[in-house]
């Protein structure tokens, strides 16, 4: 299991408790990141496959293209925080990044060949990994208008009934991430 690497031993032993709360806070952050990205794009978000459904240019992915990498990778990050473990959380940054990178050139490959100009509009105004925050940037509303000049996109949210459902496995696993962190301390 993935998370018995929360089990290895702290670096301080009672060290700052700002560390454990900054890495809670950071796991938070990220599932609160994915569950915004999930009531958006749905259960596509789950395919292992190359099924696509329409371009969502909606919610978090106005502002950066891949919020559901960014999430995994603030939840890794904080809880190699939460678990006293500083020296892990940029090896998990580099890793997941690592692997991310690949994963969505071959996505943006096959989102391109099958989705066309939207999307490459979409390319040149989202930005991969880091969001650009400029003045007056409230909701992006040029961005989600990509969505509704491209056929077939507009898609209503997902209620939060089948969000929640969606991520259920995510969710289990942080509660025995922070399950883990407690029998550690």
């Amino acid at each position: 299991m993935a998370l018995s690497i929360l089990l290895i031993p702290a670096t301080f032993e009672r060290g700052p408790a700002v560390l454990t709360f900054l890495g809670a806070a950071l796991v938070v952050a990220g599932e609160g990141l994915r569950l915004w990205g999930v009531r958006h794009i749905g259960m596509v978000s789950r395919t292992r496959s190359d099924r696509l459904g329409p371009l969502v240019a909606s919610g978090p992915f106005a502002f950066v293209r891949n919020p559901l990498y960014v999430g995994n990778i603030a939840l890794w990050t904080g809880f190699a925080l939460a678990a006293r473990l500083p020296w892990l959380a940029p090896l998990f940054v580099l890793i997941l990044a690592f692997e991310y990178h690949a994963i969505v050139r071959w996505e943006e490959q096959l989102l391109t060949e099958r989705l066309g100009e939207p999307y490459r509009k979409y390319l040149a105004r989202v930005p991969r990994w880091i969001p650009r925050l400029r003045h007056g940037d409230r909701l992006r509303r040029a961005d989600v208008s990509i969505a509704r000049r491209a056929p077939p996109v507009s898609r209503p949210k997902y209620s939060w009934r089948e969000t929640l459902y969606s991520e259920r496995g995510t969710l289990l696993a942080i509660g025995g991430g922070f399950a883990l962190l407690w029998l550690k301390a």
